[in-house]
C-alpha cells in the first residue's frame, strides 16, 4: 500500500476558528486541495455560513477561509490508505497541532466527523473547545447543516 502526504495547512495569524478534516480522498488528492469532491458539502456550507458566493479555485477558497477567521487542515499529516475511507487510514503520523496553535489566537476546534474529533483528542487536551461535527461527506447520511452554520456564525 502507498504512503499519501496530507496538505499544508490554510492560516494566518487572525485565524480564530480551526477545522480539522481527517485525511484528503481520493478527489481531494487529485484536485490537490480540501474537500475536492463536488459532493461534499464543506463548500457550499462555508459560503453559506459567511454569506459569500460559490467558491470554485483554490484561491478563492483559501481566501474564504482567511477573510473569515478560519484555519483548515487535517489531523493526520501522512498514512497508507487505500481509498477513501477513515476505516482504511493505516501506519498514520499527526500533524503537530502547536504549529498552528503557537501561530494564532483559536477560540475553537472543529472537527469534521468522528474520526478526525478521536485523532485530535488523542494529541490534545488544551484548553480550546473540542466540538465533534458530522462530516461533510456526501456518504455521511447524518450530516446536519445547521449545526455547521451555529458553529461557523458564533
Amino acid at each position: 500500500m502507498s504512503k499519501f502526504y496530507g496538505f499544508e495547512p490554510v492560516f494566518d495569524s487572525n485565524s480564530r476558528v480551526l477545522i480539522l478534516g481527517s485525511f484528503p480522498s481520493v478527489k481531494s488528492r487529485e484536485t490537490e486541495f480540501y474537500y475536492g469532491n463536488k459532493l461534499n458539502r464543506f463548500w457550499a456550507t462555508m459560503c453559506e455560513a459567511f454569506d459569500e458566493q460559490a467558491v470554485v479555485t483554490v484561491e478563492d477558497k483559501k481566501l474564504l477561509c482567511l477573510k473569515h477567521g478560519v484555519a483548515l487542515w487535517d489531523i493526520v499529516a501522512s498514512c497508507e490508505i487505500k481509498g477513501s475511507m477513515d476505516a482504511d487510514i493505516k501506519n498514520f503520523e499527526l500533524v503537530d497541532l502547536q504549529r498552528i496553535l503557537n501561530s494564532c489566537n483559536l477560540q475553537k476546534i472543529l472537527c469534521n466527523g468522528a474520526t478526525a474529533y478521536k485523532l485530535t483528542k488523542s494529541v490534545y487536551n488544551g484548553e480550546i473547545p473540542i466540538y465533534k461535527l458530522p462530516s461533510t461527506s456526501s456518504a455521511n447520511v447524518r450530516f446536519n447543516k445547521a449545526e455547521w452554520l451555529e458553529h461557523l456564525k458564533d
